[in-house]
């Protein structure tokens, strides 16, 4: 797609372009200093509405599942700018992505009215959270996946994931027999070439999963034992420095991610749990 341009490639493999283009935009969706457009304006979730469009002109099933997962995006849009504090950018994009001509006029009317009381936690927006358009996007793959199953990388990365791993000596010494016994067929070596960077890449992601989760679960004993030691003691006033903190922090890891959050950050004490109550404090000042 890259080389001959997406209009030249067939119909199903522009699909899977498609849906690679809005899986990159939803994994970066509440980055918003992430940009994806010339226009700096443009969030990663805005810039993946289109290539959801496009993805449901390829098809004509699922029209529960296409409409659920059009709406996620739209809401989780305005959501993920409320979250960050920025009102008038939710105003501004909210008249972009709903036209005079939309049929959903009574949820953008509602978005409107979220929008104006400037707070982030309103039922809508958490009842349409960021976890729900994930889910509903998991299944989409999930039925890709069945119908394009015959793929060779995708029956090596499903292989991959039920037998835990393979060893990198174990893949180099796969590759190297590949080249001595199959040189004829250069497609079958290109395949699995293609294959073993895969598999390597999974099992690089596996453990750097592994690390995060010592890393978190080591995050969470130390939160415990700093909401036992808080209770105790007398409220401490938040300082300017550490509110410029907290925003920073938020706009570099996105809302809700408060544990990593405090380890990036400089507080004065502080706990996972007081940066949540202190951002919620400063949304509804703001």
């Amino acid at each position: 797609a890259l080389i001959n341009g997406v209009s030249k490639i067939p119909t199903h493999k522009k699909k899977v372009v498609y849906l690679c283009e809005l899986l990159i935009r939803i994994a970066k969706g509440k980055n918003l200093e992430c940009h994806f457009e010339n226009d700096k304006r443009i969030s990663p979730l805005e810039s993946a509405l289109p290539f959801w469009t496009l993805l449901e002109r390829e098809e004509n099933k699922l029209e529960k599942l296409h409409e659920d997962i059009r709406v996620l995006i739209q809401i989780q849009i305005v959501a993920v700018h409320m979250e960050n504090g920025y009102f008038k950018e939710a105003a501004e994009v909210l008249e972009r992505i709903y036209t005079d001509t939309d049929s959903n006029k009574p949820l953008r009317m509602k978005l409107a009215t979220v929008i104006r009381s400037k707070d982030p936690y309103v039922p809508l927006l958490q009842s349409f959270s960021y976890d729900l358009l994930i889910s509903k996007v998991k299944s989409y793959i999930e039925l890709f996946m069945k119908e394009n199953g015959t793929n060779f990388l995708i029956q090596a990365a499903t292989k991959q994931v039920e037998s835990n791993g393979l060893g990198a000596t174990a893949l180099q010494n796969k590759t190297v027999n590949v080249e001595e016994n199959d040189k004829s067929n250069l497609e079958t070596k290109q395949r699995f070439v293609l294959s073993v960077i895969l598999l390597r890449v999974w099992s690089d992601s596996n453990l750097k999963l592994a690390e995060l989760r010592v890393g978190l679960n080591s995050l969470q004993n130390v939160e415990t034992d700093g909401d036992a030691l808080a209770c105790g003691r007398r409220r401490k006033r938040w300082t300017y420095k550490e509110d410029l903190e907290l925003k920073s922090g938020v706009r570099k890891f996105g809302v809700g991610n408060w544990a990593k959050i405090l380890v990036h950050g400089n507080f004065n004490n502080r706990t996972s749990v007081m940066l949540k109550d202190r951002w919620r404090t400063l949304c509804r000042i703001k």
